[in-house]
């Protein structure tokens, strides 16, 4: 249905006590520069809970206590508040955060179907790091949109400040131990001008969606099956991202081949490595915020795509990001070393790339304001194709994946997923 959202009202929101001086100027890192120029965007859904104060006439009053703990939240993360200065430096500076009010004529429920969703979005303007977008719905729910500016956060670092928000809205404040000193270990570096890694994302598609497909306990389990059935498989206890990934991957391979059969093109997948746990005590990386992750790349080195090949290149490639890899990492040229093979593929044309990053540790159905705990988690539609968000369903036992890619091929991986109750012969066929 065509939804009327009416937009109530837009402010801006600054943290409630000033940056002290000596705190203005926060450094980013090299991780920090290479992030794409994105936001990280989010969007909640909760039902009316009149008990709690939910309800869509007591708008008034919800806004007001978003708004206040927000401000409070950003006292702790004042960098959020600021705006990105020579690319290499945030001013920390109050400017303060978007924060935009709407009511739309609809159901809660008609805000989970297309293209109702897209108008939930916060768009952040003016070089603002956050933007929030709270619409009220006819029946009393509520969505909360939220986008923060990848070149500062990574989904650890958005997740802790939703958490410390929530929290503090709730009169929960729990006060995060968390260190901006990213830079530190990865000191900012001169890119050129514009930085290698955005021309992977830029995209000429008008043709692309984003889906949502779900992946059961059983559908899990068959995919397990397959990748540590064939004889002579390397892959033991394959893990629930492994498999899906690997399963996207394979598909996304054979549709590619299957549109054009003479492709000789090499065929890569990226996965987004949190460095967090990986160092010893003397590089903790758990608390910092910021960009604190590396790019894997595994490179297709069968020429059917075989599943359980793909889950292999996927574990390896994953796994090589270790101590050691990333401590040569913060003096030397590695991780960029590859990030520029990858690139350079792109640029060439050799290269067909599918980019995924889980969200799967994630508690996001935890994000509660006080009233009641999202019944569902959305993300907008992406602008470049062929790229992969996994985050845990919300029973907990399944996989939601989140895929942007060509319209024409929505119903292809459709019909893939509904085939998973199949056998391991067919899955790898």
């Amino acid at each position: 249905m065509e939804a009327s959202l009416h937009v109530i009202s837009k402010e801006i929101i600054k943290p409630s006590s000033e940056t002290p001086t000596h705190l203005r100027k926060l450094k980013l890192s090299y991780l920090d520069q290479l992030s794409p120029l994105a936001y990280v965007s989010m969007i909640f859904f909760y039902q009316a809970n009149e008990s709690k104060g939910l309800i869509s006439t007591n708008h008034i009053q919800i806004s007001q206590q978003l708004k206040q703990s927000l401000s409070n939240t950003l006292t702790l993360f004042y960098p959020l508040a600021g705006r990105v200065q020579d690319r290499s430096v945030v001013d920390c500076n109050d400017a303060g955060v978007e924060f935009i009010e709407a009511r739309v004529q609809a159901q809660l429920n008609d805000a989970l179907q297309e293209p109702i969703i897209e108008h939930l979005t916060a768009d952040a303007t003016a070089g603002a790091l956050v933007a929030v977008k709270v619409t009220f719905f006819d029946c009393g729910g509520i969505t909360i949109g939220v986008c923060v500016s990848h070149k500062l956060a990574d989904c650890t670092s958005v997740m802790t400040f939703l958490n410390e928000w929530a929290a503090s809205c709730r009169g929960e404040a729990e006060f995060p131990r968390f260190s901006l000193d990213l830079a530190n270990y990865f000191p900012a570096r001169e890119f050129p001008e514009s930085p290698f890694l955005e021309k992977q994302l830029t995209s000429n598609e008008k043709k692309i969606v984003t889906k949502r497909f779900v992946f059961d306990k059983e559908k899990l389990e068959a995919l397990k099956q397959a990748a540590s059935s064939p004889s002579g498989s390397t892959v033991e206890d394959p893990t629930t991202v492994e498999v899906v990934s690997a399963f996207i991957w394979k598909h996304f391979i054979d549709v590619i081949k299957s549109e054009n059969p003479e492709v000789k093109k090499t065929f890569a997948a990226s996965h987004a490595v949190s460095l967090r746990g990986r160092t010893s005590p003397s590089l903790v990386f758990d608390n910092i915020f910021g960009n604190c992750y590396m790019t894997t790349i595994a490179y297709s080195n069968t020429t059917n795509g075989e599943f359980h090949d793909l889950v292999t290149q996927l574990r390896s490639t994953i796994k090589k990001v270790n101590e050691d890899y990333i401590a040569k990492a913060q003096t030397g040229d590695n991780y960029l070393d590859d990030l520029s093979k990858l690139v350079s593929l792109i640029m060439n044309g050799e290269l067909e790339l599918c980019s995924f990053t889980s969200w799967c540790r994630y508690p996001v159905y935890e994000v509660d304001f006080g009233w009641v705990k999202p019944i569902s988690f959305r993300l907008p539609s992406g602008p470049v194709k062929n790229t992969v968000v996994l985050m845990n369903s919300r029973s907990g036992d399944g996989i939601e994946a989140l895929i942007t890619m060509h319209k024409d091929n929505v119903e292809i991986f459709e019909n893939q997923i509904k085939l998973l109750s199949c056998t391991a012969t067919q899955i790898d066929s």
